[in-house]
C-alpha cells in the first residue's frame, strides 16, 4: 500500500467566501482545498503554508488543527499512471488566515487556478470530497 500525507488550509474571508484551488492531473480536474503533499521531513504546518503560497499566491498564518481525514483509495480507482497498490491518504486540515500576497494562478504545478467561492457556489462545483470534509470540520470546530 502506498501512503500520501498532505496538509491543507481552510481559508474563509470576511464575506464568508472560501478559497479553493483547481486541481488537475491527467484527464481529471476538480476544485479542492489549497494544500498538498508533505516533502520528506517537512512539518505539516510549513507544508500547508508553502502549498497555499504555491497554489494561490497568498501568505497565510496557519491556525487551529481542524482534523485529519483518512481515506484508502483502492488500486483500481487510482488515477496515477502505473499505480498498482491501494493509496492511503492522510489529509491534515488546518484553519488559516491570509497575512499577505495576492491571488494568482499557479503555473506548472498540480493546480491551474484559484478563486473565492460562496458556499452556494461551492455546492454547484465539481469538487473533490475533501472540500466537503474540510468545510464540515471547520463548521464543527466553531
Amino acid at each position: 500500500m502506498d501512503i500520501r500525507v498532505a496538509a491543507y488550509a481552510v481559508i474563509v474571508d470576511d464575506d464568508d467566501r472560501v478559497l479553493l484551488a483547481h486541481w488537475r492531473e491527467a484527464q481529471h480536474s476538480s476544485w479542492t482545498m489549497p494544500g498538498g503533499g508533505l516533502e520528506p521531513g517537512e512539518d505539516p504546518v510549513l507544508a500547508a503554508r508553502r502549498e497555499v503560497r504555491e497554489e494561490t499566491g497568498y501568505d497565510v498564518e496557519v491556525g487551529d488543527l481542524l482534523g485529519i481525514d483518512s481515506r484508502v483509495i483502492p488500486a483500481r480507482k487510482r488515477i496515477t499512471s502505473g499505480a498498482s497498490a491501494p493509496l492511503h491518504t492522510l489529509r491534515i486540515l488546518y484553519r488559516a488566515r491570509i497575512t499577505g500576497g495576492a491571488l494568482r494562478n499557479e503555473i506548472g504545478g498540480s493546480t491551474d487556478r484559484a478563486g473565492w467561492f460562496t458556499r452556494t457556489e461551492i455546492s454547484t462545483l465539481k469538487r473533490v470530497s475533501l472540500v466537503d470534509v474540510a468545510l464540515s470540520m471547520a463548521r464543527d470546530a466553531r
